[in-house]
């Protein structure tokens, strides 16, 4: 349904529809078009009048200025930026100083008093500009022209009517038509008189149908701030920011599955007839400018106006402080990514001429990376490192991951293919160079560096900048297999890239990742907050706990609660990206001197002389002095599988040593509110350990599936310290004992019709691995992303020898 195109000079939006941007423009004919179809639903949009293109070209028409504005804007010449802005300023004002035809006058300000009838004599409007060219799904003029809000009496009315009029000709306006080939006078404006939503007393934001960095389509992404939404769009703050995971949101779950609080220093409020910003109080800085409940009700109108129009959308919303009231005040069609077709693809990299090789070391991941070489010897130092640079050092722990994500390539002198180094930057996909031995000395006098994995098993720094290429698999020609290909992943800002990559699902996401990266604190010192702070009177380090511990949880009163809820939120977006394949997620499994690295773990943790065989994984979880930390990474899953929806959450015990560990665990899983077999609940356990295998026939009643860690199965089969360099020429998943544990445990398994999966390395390092693991029946290999698809291509010709199907 539409208007005529003879349609009159002012209509109200209620005749308004999607098919009326030529006269009602591109922002008028969406509210008008929400507000006719999209009432029913639920959706609330500001009632008001449209000042169509019709008025507009009679303006321009009767006031006689036609004429000079088509001689003005001929006289600007292509990138003459002096030449526009003489012209664009003639132009406004020629526009501005014209009068108003009284016919046009007197009908605007009939359709003002009607609204003022309704909402009396306090009435205040926003007059918004709409032009024709403004809002197109192949294109987006929108921030082109003026708005003008809280508007109050009827020359302040017509006025800025003008004034939105001669926003069609800003300086970027007229530049922005010409460089798309629009003709100046194709495009009109039209101009929405809308009841202003006093979000300058609540908060405001943008929301969009989509992620708007990797282009996921299952998630809405929120913006909120107090005030205003100018703040947003002119970036004074860093708002507040939500993901909502749309299939389990229509099913009624309550599916928020990230929340992140934004600096929000400042808000915009109204000053007279303008705006101005102020800054905002500490206590409103720590608080989220929207409710769960308000933010679970915009991301259902989004998918609502997502599904009515067919197509990804980019929309404005605003709450308005007296009411409480939510409203959409614009809603267009997302014009980046929907402008963009999907491109999954594997790449592959590869040296375009030859270089001197400085320092050699094992290769991580299969890419090459180059930059400006930057040394840094410890973390004091770590603020001098820029993004894009080389990141060359000793070796990283979990203190490192903030540089780390910015580096362009990674270079350290000791470490395995285990280390920290090795595994972050796997799960970042950035080259790494490992146990140089020497780097930090040879790399100092280098300027520029090339690092390069892409050759193999040998890790190789070039001096200077080499030319290299990139050859592209489309996904198109990636064959499906067999076994079962997941993914390896940890950091959850990666998920939603990553779920791009074909796949069947995730096979290890590692907790500790999560609690490094989004929680940074251990969670007995969050559970004894109130015992640190009165310590911290007489105890200098339970001070600095409980002022690291404050900045982090600002907002929460139980800080235990801001455990939960992090961990539960990065859980999540880790599951709804790969939803609704299966997520294997690990509990945590830090040993006791890696959780001594969060803020306040060395008050609680031992100094264990050997950690990597000390106090890890499932001997924790029933231990009264860990249960109760234990508690929230359960509460965490419970919230994500139950509250959020996401039932693909397979939880997964690592290091049980013996059968009877594992009944304990599974009790005391129980205990806490997480239950094996309800809502078909299915824990796993890692077979990293010998007697995993021995007694595998025993585990495999306990538990509903196996995940081998090739990693520690080595390293205790063979009695090695994987993170020794003095023995770690012996370190080798291929050798007939780690193969013959293997074989076992696979055998047993189908035995018992249990699952068994691998996330250690090995398959991704070497191939033989791979293809001895396919032979033997295993049902499924997880990788880190970088390895995914050229596995696949090799698992896919493995099986084809073999005959499988």
């Amino acid at each position: 349904m539409t208007a005529s195109k003879n349609a009159g000079l002012v209509l109200p939006l209620e005749m308004v529809y999607a098919g009326d941007v030529a006269i009602a423009g591109g922002k008028g004919a969406s509210l008008g078009e929400m507000l006719n179809n999209l009432r029913g639903a639920g959706v609330r949009v500001p009632g008001g009048f449209v000042i169509t293109t019709n008025a507009y070209r009679h303006f321009i028409e009767n006031a006689g200025i036609k004429g000079e504005i088509e001689m003005l804007l001929s006289q600007i010449k292509v990138n003459d930026i002096k030449a526009l802005e003489q012209a664009g300023e003639k132009i406004r004002s020629t526009i501005k100083n014209a009068r108003f035809p009284s016919d046009l006058r007197s009908e605007i300000l009939d359709h003002y008093d009607e609204m003022a009838k309704l909402h009396g004599n306090g009435l205040s409007v926003a007059v918004r500009s709409s032009a024709t060219t403004e809002d197109l799904s192949e294109s987006s003029f929108a921030g082109q022209h003026e708005s003008f809000l809280n508007i109050r009496d009827k020359d302040d009315l017509l006025n800025s009517v003008k004034r939105c009029f001669a926003s069609l000709f800003t300086d970027r306006a007229i530049s922005y038509r010409g460089d798309r080939g629009f003709n100046h006078f194709d495009a009109a404006l039209a101009v929405v008189v809308q009841i202003m939503v006093r979000s300058d007393m609540g908060s405001s934001g943008v929301m969009f149908t989509l992620d708007t960095e990797s282009g996921f389509e299952n998630a809405v992404f929120i913006t909120s701030t107090f005030g205003l939404g100018e703040s947003i769009v002119q970036g004074a703050v860093n708002p507040d920011e939500y993901y909502v995971f749309k299939p389990t949101l229509e099913k009624g779950y309550r599916s928020i599955i990230s929340k992140k609080l934004g600096t929000k220093h400042v808000k915009t409020v109204f000053s007279a007839y303008q705006t101005k910003t102020e800054p905002l109080q500490e206590s409103e800085r720590s608080q989220h400018s929207l409710t769960d409940d308000d933010i679970l009700q915009l991301a259902k109108w989004a998918v609502i106006i997502e599904r009515h129009y067919g197509k990804h959308m980019d929309i404005e919303w605003a709450k308005d402080g007296i009411t409480g009231e939510l409203f959409i005040v614009q809603a267009r069609p997302e014009t980046v990514h929907s402008a963009k077709k999907r491109q999954h693809s594997f790449e592959t990299y590869r040296l375009k001429e030859q270089g001197k090789v400085i320092v050699t070391g094992k290769a991580v991941g299969s890419k090459i990376g180059q930059g400006e070489v930057n040394v840094i010897p410890d973390m004091e130092d770590m603020p001098k490192f820029r993004k894009g640079q080389v990141l060359v050092t000793e070796m990283t722990d979990p203190d490192w991951e903030p540089i780390m994500k910015i580096a362009s390539a990674i270079v350290t002198n000791r470490g395995g293919r285990t280390a920290h180094a090795a595994i972050v930057s796997r799960e970042l996909g950035i080259p790494c160079v490992i146990g140089t031995e020497n780097a930090t000395d040879v790399l100092k006098s280098e300027k520029h560096a090339t690092v390069c994995c892409a050759d193999g098993e040998e890790g190789k720094v070039y001096s200077g900048l080499l030319k290299y290429e990139v050859e592209t698999i489309r996904a198109e020609s990636i064959p499906k297999t067999k076994t079962k290909i997941m993914m390896n992943v940890g950091i959850p800002e990666k998920a939603f890239s990553y779920s791009m990559i074909p796949n069947d699902g995730v096979g290890l996401a590692r907790e500790e990742f999560i609690i490094n990266s989004c929680i940074g604190i251990h969670p007995l010192a969050l559970l004894e907050f109130s015992r640190f702070e009165a310590r911290a009177k007489s105890e200098p380090e339970a001070a600095k706990v409980i002022e690291d511990i404050k900045k982090r949880t600002a907002g929460y009163k139980n800080k235990a609660d801001f455990f939960v809820d992090r961990l539960a939120q990065g859980i999540a977006v880790i599951a709804a990206a790969f939803y609704p394949k299966d997520v294997i997620l690990r509990f945590s499994d830090f040993k006791s001197n890696e959780y001594a690295n969060l803020i306040g773990g060395s008050l609680y943790e031992p100094k264990e002389s050997n950690p990597m065989i000390g106090w890890r994984g499932a001997s924790r979880y029933y231990d009264k002095t860990f249960m109760e930390a234990f508690r929230l990474e359960c509460l965490a899953i419970k919230k994500a599988r139950e509250e959020m929806g996401l039932m693909n959450i397979k939880p997964m015990v690592p290091f049980c040593r013996t059968p009877e560990e594992g009944r304990r665990v599974i009790r005391t899983m129980k205990e806490l509110g997480l239950e094996q077999g309800k809502n078909g609940l299915e824990v796993y356990v890692m077979c990293e350990v010998p007697s995993n295998v021995i007694e595998a026939d025993e585990f495999a009643k306990i538990f509903d599936g196996f995940s081998i860690g090739s990693n520690d199965l080595t390293q205790l089969s063979l009695g090695l310290d994987r993170d020794s360099e003095l023995v770690s020429h012996l370190y080798d998943e291929r050798s007939q004992t780690v193969k013959r544990l293997v074989k076992s445990l696979l055998e047993t398994a189908k035995k018992y019709k249990r699952k068994v999966g691998i996330c250690g390395q090995a398959p991704s390092d070497f191939p033989e691995f791979a293809q001895f693991l396919v032979e033997n029946g295993i049902d499924s290999i997880s990788l880190n992303a970088d390895t995914v698809i050229k596995t696949r291509l090799m698992i896919a010709e493995t099986e084809k020898r073999l005959g499988i199907s």
